[in-house]
């Protein structure tokens, strides 16, 4: 299990702002991939932050996911494949509850565990 936390801090003009603590190596930049659409996101940035445990994280939302639905983007730690968090977006129709939001991230996580399923049968053949 990861050992990384995950903080939001901000999320405005296309961009997610978040803080990653608790890296085990110090000074260690922590593998941070970002999924959308089960893709990864292009652009996302990784800086060290006030200490050596803290790195700032950055996320570009794509244009294309600017759009009416519900957008759903995974963050995960990707030496460990393990979901360290989530954000959605909602645009068009409103949604009465957050039950899309959540059927979208359920997708997005059972991508995740068919990659690593995968991953583990070629590993032990």
């Amino acid at each position: 299990m990861s050992e990384l936390i995950l903080t939001k801090i901000h999320f405005g003009n296309g961009l997610w702002e978040g803080k990653i603590s608790n890296v085990p190596d110090t000074g260690a930049k922590p593998d941070i991939q970002v999924r959308y659409l089960d893709q990864l996101v292009e652009g996302v940035t990784v800086k060290e932050g006030s200490s050596g445990t803290e790195w700032d994280l950055q996320v570009p939302v794509p244009s294309h996911a600017v759009a009416d639905g519900v957008h759903s983007f995974l963050i995960q730690d990707g030496a460990t494949d393990t979901k360290l968090g989530n954000f959605t977006l909602i645009a068009g129709e409103t949604a009465t509850d957050n039950l899309l939001a959540e059927v979208e991230l359920l997708r997005a996580e059972l991508d995740m565990l068919k990659r690593a399923f995968r991953r583990h049968c070629l590993e032990t053949t």
